[in-house]
Formats: structure tokens, sequence, C-alpha cells
């Protein structure tokens, strides 16, 4: 096990993890950031970012991680490939893990493991994901304007994005597999007073249809009585909720009941001094690149007065 001692560092890319390493370096702060299995993050996976601001044509996913990445290694950013395994967060300072064989210990440690989506599993879902098949309605939904879609989902979530898709589109197939939606009475409401909005109860996905480049419908089976129906549509929508990449900090941080890491409100601190949050990993509510991205110079400016905190209380 080789040792290693940092000031900052910051477990996770994506846009909070690199918003984070650019003021953090910025500030003199020497950051080591450690990209974890999917550098760049989620947006990795999109082919189009048109919301972010800066972009007036849009940009590709990859390449806007890759410029962000960039961007923070100039100003002196240390990027490094490896996924944090563990961390021991009892003590001070703090001590990482990275791929079981490298420890750090950080005077600060910034998370920015972010969330993954929950899929249905199906092989037509990987088939068409980015062609049609989609698990953010908000980022996806404006390139479906005039088009009809599907939604997978009951919850709060799914029916925000079903009544949010069904201001863009003339058609939106709500698949629920229960005979009931779990989302709150109001937001219920919503979903059945929208008159193009048509809930198929009791439904489960079969099979997503395409013509090879792009989603065309979907074959969907009523888990009551067996029937099957095939529904003309150009997207995909899933809203089953997000898994945050946050295990290995179970043991030190609080997290709400689906691993939400919790913070102090209106900052990114958490209930141990010197490690912070920021991105997806404690936002089940947004899940957006600018508010990551935000959230990521709300952490680093947190650890900057922390540190500088630290120093005087030792002068």
């Amino acid at each position: 096990m080789t040792e290693e001692k940092v000031k900052v560092l910051i477990i996770g890319s994506g846009p909070a993890g690199y918003t984070a390493a650019i003021y953090a370096s910025r500030a003199g702060l020497n950051p080591v950031l450690i990209t974890g299995g999917e550098p760049g993050g989620q947006l990795t996976t999109t082919n189009d970012v048109e919301n972010f601001p800066g972009y007036p044509d849009g940009i590709n996913g990859p390449q806007m991680m890759m410029d962000l990445q960039k961007q923070a290694e100039r100003f002196g950013t240390d990027v490094r490939y490896g996924m944090v395994t563990s961390v021991d967060f009892s003590g001070y300072p703090h001590k990482a893990i990275v791929d079981e064989k490298h420890e750090i210990t950080a005077e600060a440690v910034i998370i920015s493991t972010g969330a993954s989506a929950k899929y249905l599993g199906l092989d037509s879902e990987k088939e068409y994901y980015n062609k049609g098949v989609s698990a953010c309605a908000v980022c996806d939904g404006f390139f479906y304007r005039g088009k009809d879609v599907a939604l997978v989902g009951g919850g709060d979530t799914a029916a925000e994005e079903a009544t949010y898709l069904a201001n863009l589109c003339p058609k939106v197939y709500m698949i629920v597999r229960r005979d009931e939606l779990r989302a709150s009475k109001i937001m219920q409401q919503r979903v059945l007073n929208t008159p193009n909005i048509e809930v198929l109860w009791n439904t489960e996905t079969e099979e997503i249809l395409g013509d090879g480049d792009s989603v065309t419908g979907a074959r969907v089976v009523n888990n009551q009585t067996g029937e099957k129906r095939e529904i003309d549509v150009s997207g995909f929508f899933v809203a089953i909720g997000h898994s945050p990449n946050t295990a290995i900090f179970k043991d030190y941080l609080d997290m709400d009941e689906t691993g939400y890491l919790k913070v102090i409100p209106g900052t990114s601190k958490t209930n141990v001094e010197g490690v912070f949050v920021t991105g997806d990993a404690a936002d089940k509510v947004y899940r957006q690149a600018v508010t990551a991205a935000g959230t990521g110079c709300m952490g680093a400016l947190d650890t900057e007065r922390f540190l500088q905190s630290r120093e005087l209380e030792t002068v």
C-alpha cells in the first residue's frame, strides 16, 4: 500500500467535481481529483446538452466534460483515473483508499460521486439509449417537441416528468405497473387532470421498438390480463429513480433512507468536519448539470474557508 498526503481530495468528476476542482485549484489548494469509474459522470453518456449556460448551439456531453477537465487541469488540478474503494473519516486528517492499493490522507475531502439512473434492464433499452431512450425528461424532452412519447414510473418524479412532457408532446403514455400511482396526491391530480397523458395501469414494458437508428414504439403487457399492445412513440423515458453512489460513506456520513448524503442547509458541509458533498450525491430534487456545477463551487468555497479557519487556529 503506497501512501500520500494532500491538502484537498475530490472524489468523483462530472460538473460538480470539475467545478470544485476549478475553484479549489484557483484558490491554491492543489486538489487531487479521482475520477471514479465513469470519468465525467452521467453527461458522458449524453449526446447533446442544450440547457447548460454558455453554449448557444449546445454541446456534446463527453466534449463538455473534457472541456471542464482541461479547465481544471489548467489551474493545477491533478486529475487521476481511478476509483476510491473505501474511506476512513473516523479521525483527522481523512483517509481514502484508491483502487485498493494507494492511501491518500487529505486535510479536506469534497465528494462528487453523483447518482446513477435506474433502468429496466432490457437489451432494447441499452440498444436505443440516447437514440430515443432517456432517463431525464427535463434534459431531453425538448428533442421530442410535437412527438408522442412514453414514460415509465409511478412516483413523484415520474408524475412531474410526465406533466413536463405533456407541455411539449401531443401524447404522453405513462406506463405504471400497479393500479395506482405512488406519487403524492397533488402530483396524482396533476397527471390525471392532464388530458394528453394516458395512464396505462398494471402495465409493464416488454420491449422498446425501433428501426435501428431511433425509437419507433414500445410493446407493453398488462400484468393482470396478459394482453399485449404496441404503442407508437418517438421517445421513451425511464423515471423509476436514481441510486446515489454513496455506499462507501455509509459508516461515517448522514444520509437519507435512499442513500443521498445530507448537508447542513445552505452549505455543502456534512456531519463530519472537513468533508463536503456536491452534486447529485446530495441532490435528489434537481439533478441538473448546472445545479451540480453550482454546488461544486459551494464545496470548494466551503473547503477553502474550512482550511483557512484551521490555519488560524494553529497560529
